[in-house]
């Protein structure tokens, strides 16, 4: 079998140039899937949040923009928009420099190829940076907005991982 002349191509929400989907992108992390992460790294803030979904006392919505926000001091929460996430790296990089304490985002696994991660992940991951990636296990589930269950067939195509951004992320 050879792959000489194939041609790969990306689902249209990781290539298309419309836009947020309100649809795709407001989905509520689940506590099953929240809860450990906030015992380990207690989190102070959600970045990328609604009122219906955050996971923090604490929290930007899409009216507050998170990216123009500051981060500094901040234990970080984020689960950026699916469709527009190198905005999102690029904001974590930038507010690890000015004092963030730590960032964890949660991120499709399958956008390795993508730009994006080959720019702003790939050069300092697990190579001694402050950025460590931890890929998750099976496919999760989110909460669709204002849903209370998760209805048959409502998980992503993809796996999901997590960039953390932390010298001690432990603690």
């Amino acid at each position: 079998m050879t792959l000489v002349g194939y041609k790969a191509k990306n689902h249209p929400q990781q290539v298309s140039r419309r836009g947020a989907r309100p649809e795709i992108d407001d989905r509520a992390t689940t506590p099953e899937v929240f809860d450990p992460l906030n015992a380990r790294f207690h989190f102070t803030i959600d970045v990328a949040a609604s009122a219906l979904n955050t996971k923090c006392e604490r929290y930007y919505t899409i009216e507050d923009d998170g990216l123009a926000q500051s981060w500094a001091g901040e234990r970080v929460w984020c689960n950026p928009p699916h469709s527009n996430i190198e905005p999102w790296v690029a904001k974590a990089w930038n507010a690890w420099s000015k004092g963030a304490e730590l960032i964890v985002m949660l991120l499709p696994a399958n956008r390795t190829e993508q730009g994006w991660w080959q720019r702003e992940v790939e050069p300092h991951r697990d190579k001694g940076f402050s950025l460590r990636v931890e890929f998750l296990s099976g496919r999760l589930r989110f909460l669709a907005p204002g849903a209370l269950e998760i209805k048959p067939n409502e998980r992503p195509p993809y796996g999901c991982c997590l960039l953390i951004w932390g010298r001690n992320e432990a603690q």
